[in-house]
């Protein structure tokens, strides 16, 4: 029943969103040239990989070791803060990969530090927007937006899923969280020793107690 909602959402959405994807991709190629789509390899439901797709927001390398910040287009700027990068995955739910509502699909090389309680972010697909997008995106650390995601598989339901989409809107109409404290989010922090999973809940940290190197703009956004 929920992915016939999705794609329900999905077909509907598409229509609305195809003319404003094409002038998108009119608008890039001019600015930007080739490729118009940013590709990269996200874990999904049950540890599968797949190709998340976004709208290009950054320029090529003029030189080596050029910082990612500069390389961010005025287009691609607007294109983040207003999420617009995001539509493509359109197509990402349609074939499947990704559902309208879940979790948000991260990194393969931060899946693989998840302990085995996180692991249970991955028991269903991954969505365009979710629980913890709604209650502070990037704005959070890692840990807790993953208790969120699990909070919400353990609750998920019809109402909830409005209301997500509800908040959804109101977090489009007014950009928040989109990045972190000083405008770079933060890698996902890998564990320094192994660890004995708790068996009481994991308490929400309301700072991350462990860094691990920084990834690129486009990788790091959800």
């Amino acid at each position: 029943m929920k992915r016939g909602g999705d794609l329900a959402v999905t077909v509907l959405a598409g229509i609305i969103a195809l003319p404003l994807g094409l002038l998108i991709a009119l608008l890039i190629r001019a600015t930007m040239g080739g490729p118009v789509i940013f590709r990269q390899t996200r874990t999904g439901r049950h540890g599968r990989e797949f190709d998340i797709l976004k709208f290009r927001t950054m320029r090529d390398r003029q030189y080596e070791d050029e910082p990612d910040a500069p390389r961010i287009t005025r287009l691609g700027a607007l294109l983040r803060k207003s999420s617009l990068d995001e539509l493509p995955q359109l197509w990402n739910v349609l074939r499947g990969d990704m559902g309208v509502i879940g979790p948000r699909p991260t990194l393969p090389e931060q899946v693989v530090h998840y302990s085995t309680r996180q692991r249970g972010r991955l028991a269903v697909r991954p969505g365009l927007t979710g629980w913890a997008q709604v209650r502070g995106r990037n704005s959070i650390t890692w840990p807790e937006r993953i208790e969120l995601d699990l909070w919400y598989i353990e609750h998920h339901s019809l109402a909830l899923d409005l209301r997500i989409l509800a908040l959804t809107v109101k977090v489009l109409l007014r950009p928040a969280g989109i990045t972190a404290a000083g405008g770079v989010n933060p890698g996902f922090p890998a564990p320094t020793q192994p660890t004995a999973e708790p068996a009481s809940r994991i308490v929400l940290p309301r700072q991350a107690t462990a860094t691990a190197p920084r990834l690129a703009p486009e990788e790091l956004r959800g």
